[in-house]
Parts: C-alpha cells; sequence; structure tokens
C-alpha cells in the first residue's frame, strides 16, 4: 500500500491503475475511554490531536464529530491567511499560526495549497490612511511584515479595483501585508486527519455529543449518540456551536453567534492576484485556484445558527463588490452560504480552561478561525496534556472578561464596532 504522497508514489501508483494507495483515515468504532478527547473534527479539533500525538506523545485520543470532518466553518470560509493584527499578543498568536501554515504542507506530507499572493487592506479617506499608518508602525514594532501602501501601490496589485474619479469609495492607499494570501480549506481539513490518523488518533465522526459525564465537580467524559465514552482530558473545538456545548456542560460563554455571508462566482481567467478587503464596502475578495471569484462579507448582526445567510445580506455584500470591481457584473453567482461564528466582546479567541475542571476551550475565533488553526491546534493540545497556559495562548484565557484585560481586535478582525 501507497503511504507517502509524493511525485515518484503517484507515478508508480499511476503505472499501477491507482490501486495502491491507503485509505486516508479509518473510520473506528468508538473505545470506552481515552487519554484525551477533542470535540469537534473541524480544522482546530484535527490540529489539536495532531499535535498532541506528534508534540506530546499522546495517541490514544479520540476526535468526536457531530457529522463529516472539515464540514463545518472549516468548509464554510474565505480560506484567508493572514497575520496583520494590531497588539502583540495577537501578533504572537496569529503570527504562530502563520508560521506553522508556511511548512504545513511538508509537515503533514499534504498539499494544503498555500498561495501567498498578498493580502491589501484599502483605505478610503485621509483618516482612514492615517490610522493605516499607525496601524503600520504597530506591526512593523511588533515584527509583522506590513506596508503602507500608496494608490499606485494599490493599482500595481489591483489593477482592475474600480479607479474612476467618480468612484464611491476611492483609495487613498493600503495596508499590505505580503506574506498573506489564501490555503485550501478541506485540504487543511483533510491534511491534519490523515496525519493524526497516521499517529494513531481514531477519528469518529456522526458522533453527537448529548452530555458531559460529572463526577466529583470534574468532567469524566462524555456521553454520545454512539454511547459514553470517558477521558479525563477533553478539549471542545465547535466553532460557531461553543455556547451550545457550553450550556450542555453547564456554563455560560460570553459570545453571540452570527452567520458571516460569503459565495463564489462562475470560474474565469486569473483576473485578481491578491486577496482585496474593503472595510468601506464590507466585502473581502480573492480569486480561487479554480479561477471561481471568492466573495466575503460582513457579520448579519442578527444571532443566528442559520448556515445559509440571508437575501439582504448577500445584496449588500454583492453592491459592496460591484462598488470595489464593477467589472465582476457580468459574472454569474454560483453558490452563497454563512459560516456561524462564535463573536466575544472583544473579537478575540477564547483559549483555556473552562469552568468545569478538565474541560478545555478553543473556541470564539469569530472571523479569523481559519487562518489560526494550527495556533489554535498547538495551543489546545498543550492544555489537554499538561493542565497549563502556554505564554501565547495565556492572555486569551477566559478569565480577561473578569479581569478587564481585553484585548479589542475588532479592527483587525474586520468587525464593526
Amino acid at each position: 500500500m501507497t503511504r507517502r504522497y509524493s511525485a515518484l508514489s503517484l507515478f508508480k501508483e499511476g503505472l499501477a491503475g491507482q490501486t495502491g494507495w491507503k485509505q486516508a483515515w479509518r473510520s473506528p468504532e468508538p473505545k470506552p475511554s481515552y487519554d484525551a478527547i477533542v470535540i469537534g473534527g473541524g480544522g482546530h479539533g484535527l490540529a489539536t490531536a495532531y499535535y498532541l500525538a506528534k508534540n506530546h506523545g499522546i495517541a490514544r485520543v479520540a476526535v468526536l464529530e457531530k457529522g463529516w470532518i472539515g464540514g463545518g466553518n472549516t468548509g464554510r470560509n474565505t480560506t484567508v491567511v493572514r497575520s496583520n493584527y494590531y497588539y502583540p499578543e495577537s501578533v504572537e498568536l496569529y503570527g504562530l499560526a502563520h508560521r506553522l501554515y508556511e511548512g504545513l504542507s511538508k509537515d503533514l506530507n499534504y498539499n494544503v495549497m498555500l498561495s501567498q499572493r498578498g493580502m491589501v487592506n484599502l483605505c478610503h479617506s485621509t483618516a482612514e490612511m492615517e490610522i493605516g499608518a499607525r496601524t503600520v508602525n504597530a506591526m512593523q514594532i511588533n515584527g509583522i511584515d506590513a506596508e503602507l501602501f500608496s494608490p499606485e501601490d494599490v493599482r500595481r496589485v489591483a489593477p482592475i479595483y474600480n479607479f474612476s474619479p467618480d468612484a464611491r469609495f476611492p483609495v487613498f492607499g493600503g495596508i499590505w501585508q505580503g506574506r498573506a494570501g489564501t490555503a485550501r480549506h478541506d485540504a487543511v481539513a483533510w491534511g491534519y486527519a490523515r496525519a493524526a490518523n497516521r499517529l494513531g488518533v481514531d477519528i469518529i465522526q456522526n458522533c453527537e455529543i448529548t452530555d458531559f459525564i460529572v463526577e466529583g465537580g470534574r468532567c469524566r467524559g462524555v456521553q454520545t449518540t454512539r454511547g459514553a465514552i470517558r477521558s479525563e482530558r477533553i478539549g471542545m473545538a465547535v466553532a460557531g456551536h461553543s455556547s451550545v456545548l457550553a450550556a450542555k456542560a453547564g456554563f455560560r460563554l460570553p459570545i453571540n453567534s452570527y452567520a458571516l455571508q460569503a459565495c463564489v462566482s462562475e470560474p474565469v481567467k486569473p483576473i485578481l492576484d491578491t486577496v482585496v478587503l474593503s472595510p468601506g464596502c464590507g466585502v473581502y475578495v480573492s480569486q480561487s485556484d479554480k479561477g471561481e471569484i471568492v466573495i466575503g462579507g460582513g457579520l448579519d448582526r442578527i444571532p443566528s445558527y442559520a448556515q445559509r445567510g440571508n437575501l439582504p445580506t448577500l445584496e449588500a455584500v454583492i453592491a459592496g463588490l460591484l462598488e470595489m470591481f464593477p467589472i465582476f457584473g457580468q459574472l454569474k453567482l454560483m453558490r452563497q452560504w454563512a459560516g456561524i461564528v462564535d463573536v466575544v466582546p472583544d473579537s478575540s479567541p477564547i483559549i483555556g480552561p473552562s469552568p468545569l475542571p478538565n474541560l478545555f476551550l478553543n473556541c470564539g475565533w469569530g472571523t479569523g478561525g481559519f487562518k489560526a488553526i494550527p495556533a489554535g491546534g498547538t495551543l489546545l493540545a498543550n492544555l489537554l496534556a499538561t493542565g497549563k497556559h502556554n505564554d501565547i495562548s495565556r492572555p486569551f484565557d477566559l478569565d480577561r472578561f473578569a479581569s478587564g484585560r481585553l484585548i479589542d481586535e475588532a479592527a483587525g478582525s474586520g468587525i464593526a464596532h
């Protein structure tokens, strides 16, 4: 059986009729107990299981997924990878994720199709340029590869933008991060799943959590639709439904869940070679490797778990897109959807122990979950293995809402106040 992916393996399998590939991951029956349980088979959950096995030697791990792996927010986002945040704590967090992404295909032996084509956040007024300059200065001090772009610089990387004199959102410049880009969302989930499986992790799909087993005031496992599964270490990475699981565990989180609108056009020849975000239009755009124009919008501010978004929000997103790129008015829209994002008051994630001992949290990523998958997995794995924070995860503990040491990254997250 062929286990390792390479050009040589592909050539040999081609000669053999593609009959020797080993199954990417198993579908085992759940065992009665594990050394650790990870709830959620999205990017963060699968990454947690992988790093538990790889970094800490804990391989008796079960990933429990209600549906299919990568079928939640990992498969419902716009795949942008960047680390251009403002505060030092966020720079450390997203910088770790960015560095891990840059070596992820080699680490997992799976091509996650990282394309570092750069990203520009547009400024549409003199006041926005002043804020942009301050933001770039702060990023550079924190070691982030940020540049302040002039209108000519923006025209160079996005020549099809609407630069007409009567444009509603004229370009005064922008904030540029050259290492930013996109990655293939399902490849990230499948790559982590395959690598975790190779290290001995059980990935159990169609396994819904119905309750938590609490004994002596501590979490001792979970009740599922496939029976009770016990462990002394349980991690929860269920983006979009963190508050639902928290309620089952008996506590509340400072989270509101919203739908984040996204859509793609029909595929066309290469025309946009970067990621463009316009805060004024509330839209960000890139072109996939298949040629589709991938369009993301702002939050629909009505709390919801519906994954389809709604027509008024879609209309606002498309109107913003056409302000930015009138040329796209000719495209046919092929699919639209919404990802459910957990938003906390300071638009930064929650990583750390929960109020129920033995249960640890990875949630509240808002619009930033996909880009943070490698870091989220690394840090939750460290918590599960050691019971202690890594220095990078410590500022994002749930206790910051009691101490008042918030990390307000609403602007960096593209979330309006």
